[in-house]
């Protein structure tokens, strides 16, 4: 300070009072500034804004506005430019979902099947269901409650694709459907599964049924000798699978006798092809999803003679189902179509009743 004094002596001595003070005044503000700023860092940092955040919440914007048109001293806006960044603190909701829980996938055991049937048009529905961006499947057929179901749990577990909280893990085996001790399994699995059944007119079913059997083993006899036990009297061999499968009503009591029908959700085979965005819809509502997948996805093929999807997950072209979809039957002669009618015609009223809407098979 000495020097400070001799130098202002020697230099305009007049101006020594005026230059102290300013000197002065400016060292108080750095302090001042210094001290409330570290006072608004502590105060930030111990977090006792949080309360005030959370109730003044709609505060924010006002303040943000009045900060950044430059009125306020520079260090109230750096102490809330701080506060603003977190803005996290305010909101819980923001904060539970930075915990990373419902970012991780896990593989779990599914929450829906598509259980049957054979034929009825399950390939269509899971790969229309796949385009839903909550729905996580499998593609091939586990075959787990019919055929693997020694190898446990946590293998049919280590098979399911992995899948966010909130994202529905499924699979579909139709032959679950038909499969004597399956209802007791899935619903020692889980008693909240959610059903889905594809049904499709028996008769067509069956023919549907038979082409696929020829076009792995040509050298099968005709649908005439295998269809019926007596072709004189004209009764019927009910067991052989393409018949057996088609007795809906028998199969579904089994499944009624584990689960409430509200669990399980009936799709109609020939509403999939004619109005695939409707039964959607309605697949949709049963799992409790949004109705995402709606008409927009669909065109109809005329050669395939159903829908195909314009645009299927990962991929920017049209997507059809395979060449094994869509086969022509075989011709069957009109006269054993007849008596099939007649022979599923009980049954298929037993099944309207249980179902509790009719599917119009003739």
């Amino acid at each position: 300070m000495a020097v400070f004094h001799h130098y202002n002596q020697h230099h305009h001595h007049h101006h020594h009072p005026s230059a102290d003070l300013r000197r002065l005044f400016h060292r108080l503000t750095i302090a001042s500034s210094l001290s409330i700023l570290c006072f608004s860092l502590v105060y930030l940092l111990t977090g006792c804004c949080e309360s005030e955040l959370t109730e003044n919440s709609e505060i924010k914007s006002p303040v943000r506005e009045f900060l950044a048109s430059g009125s306020g001293w520079p260090h109230e806006r750096n102490g809330t430019g701080a506060g603003e960044g977190a803005p996290g603190s305010g909101h819980p909701g923001l904060e539970g979902n930075s915990s990373g829980k419902e970012w991780t996938a896990t593989r779990r055991l599914p929450q829906a099947l598509i259980i049957g049937v054979k034929k009825g048009g399950t390939r269509a529905l899971l790969e229309f269901l796949r385009l839903h961006p909550d729905i996580r499947a499998l593609g091939s057929e586990p075959h787990f409650f019919d055929r693997h179901y020694a190898r446990g749990l946590d293998w049919y577990r280590s098979m399911m694709p992995k899948a966010l909280d909130g994202q529905i893990v499924m699979e579909k085996t139709p032959r679950y459907f038909v499969t004597v001790e399956t209802p007791a399994r899935v619903h020692a699995m889980s008693r909240d599964v959610k059903l889905i059944v594809v049904v499709r007119d028996p008769v067509t079913r069956a023919i549907s049924d038979y082409t696929q059997i020829i076009s792995k083993t040509p050298d099968i006899p005709s649908f005439e000798s295998l269809a019926f036990k007596n072709r004189t009297t004209g009764q019927i061999d009910s067991l052989w699978s393409p018949l057996w499968i088609g007795l809906y009503a028998q199969h579904m009591e089994r499944w009624l006798a584990w689960f409430p029908r509200t669990q399980i959700h009936l799709v109609s085979g020939e509403r999939l092809i004619s109005d695939p965005a409707g039964e959607l819809g309605k697949v949709q509502d049963f799992l409790g999803l949004q109705r995402i997948v709606t008409d927009k996805h669909f065109y109809f093929n005329k050669t395939k003679g159903f829908p195909c999807l314009k645009k299927p997950e990962g991929s920017s072209k049209p997507h059809c189902l395979g060449k094994t979809k869509g086969r022509t039957h075989a011709s069957i002669d009109p006269d054993v179509m007849q008596k099939l009618r007649e022979f599923y015609k009980p049954h298929n009223q037993r099944f309207y009743q249980m179902a509790g809407q009719n599917f119009g098979w003739q």
